[in-house]
């Protein structure tokens, strides 16, 4: 493998105004790599929710995270830090970063950067690792789904959303998913689910009761929040598991607990971000274990939306927030 060009003293990156939010591309330092890093050369990175929040101002960046968006990219590795040693420059590679990941080079904790899957390219890697780790954290460290439960994903045309619909199908779970259009869910059908429910449309409480489904649901994935909260403890089976990751439709609801007790359901929800080095770390092993051969052979694969260029990130923004799109949305360098 050839060595690569060495890194530049500058690259371009995302800036965001602090005042109207506007984001522009500005010029900065390459990041050096810490003991435990790597440097990667990006060529992708995934967006998220949270970059939207962060832009806001509503999702402040830990105090020793970069202030720069960006949670995922892909790529190749650039330079290592002293203590690596299961990496070599030139290598293809896919990573969670602490943030920065906005910018043409990037750097990512060890513990946290996965090779990028066979057949895979640098833009369907880049939309893997957010998603993966939050799929497998919540739905099958948190919640234990097991092959032959029934799992419920909200949220479900969403970059998390599809993922987690090929990951529970693949693992053999029975998947029931909502979503805000029909075109949306036929397509989560043909990746696996066994329904897919248009919640503009229908109440996804009535269509799985009259499946025959209330009280039978094991686990449920919730990025929703708001009046769904009542409606998944209606239809969470006894000691079934219900985890939010997000509130999108408010942190507030009143709710009847009752089937709480009555069905000893559990509650529980995390984000990502928040977590330390070593749980992180900790995924990024079972994922490469359990998940890993399901992407190598092409099982599953990230639906990508579209793919812009680095200086049209605010219409990427701008068509996240408009929720129109279904996967992933990635940014070029």
């Amino acid at each position: 493998m050839s060595e690569p060009t060495p890194a530049p003293d500058q690259c371009r990156h995302v800036a965001v105004d602090p005042e109207s939010h506007r984001l522009s591309i500005e010029l900065g330092p390459v990041p050096t790599p810490r003991a435990d890093e790597v440097l990667i050369k990006v060529h992708s990175a995934g967006l998220n929710r949270a970059d939207l929040l962060q832009c806001k101002g509503l999702y402040p960046p830990p105090e020793d995270a970069s202030p720069v968006m960006g949670l995922e990219v892909a790529g190749t590795v650039q330079a290592l830090g002293e203590q690596v040693t299961n990496w070599q420059v030139g290598d293809r590679i896919c990573a969670l970063t602490h943030g920065g990941g906005y910018a043409e080079y990037a750097v990512a904790p060890i513990g946290q950067c996965m090779p990028i899957p066979t057949g895979f390219s640098k833009a369907e890697a880049a939309a893997l690792p957010e998603a993966l780790l939050t799929v497998w954290h919540n739905l099958f460290q948190r919640a234990g789904l097991q092959s032959g439960e029934r799992v419920l994903i909200h949220g479900g045309a969403s970059g998390i959303g599809t993922l987690a619909v090929m990951m529970c199908s693949a693992m053999g779970a029975k998947v029931y998913t909502t979503a805000g259009t029909i075109e949306k869910c036929r397509a989560l059908e043909a990746h696996g689910a066994t329904c897919a429910i248009n919640y503009k449309t229908e109440d996804f409480e009535e269509v799985l009761t009259g499946l025959g489904f209330n009280n039978k649901i094991d686990v449920i994935l919730d990025m929703v929040g708001g009046d769904y909260i009542q409606k998944n403890l209606n239809l969470a089976a006894p000691e079934g598991r219900i985890v939010n990751i997000a509130y999108m439709r408010g942190f507030k609801a009143e709710v009847n607990f009752a089937p709480l007790l009555m069905k000893r359901i559990t509650m529980t929800g995390s984000t990502l971000r928040a977590q330390t080095f070593a749980q992180k770390a900790v995924m990024v092993d079972e994922i490469l274990s359990h998940v890993y051969p399901l992407l190598n052979s092409g099982q599953i694969k990230p639906l990508i939306d579209s793919i812009y260029p680095l200086d049209q990130v605010e219409q990427a923004h701008g068509h996240m927030q408009s929720g129109q799109h279904m996967g992933k949305i990635i940014l070029k360098m």
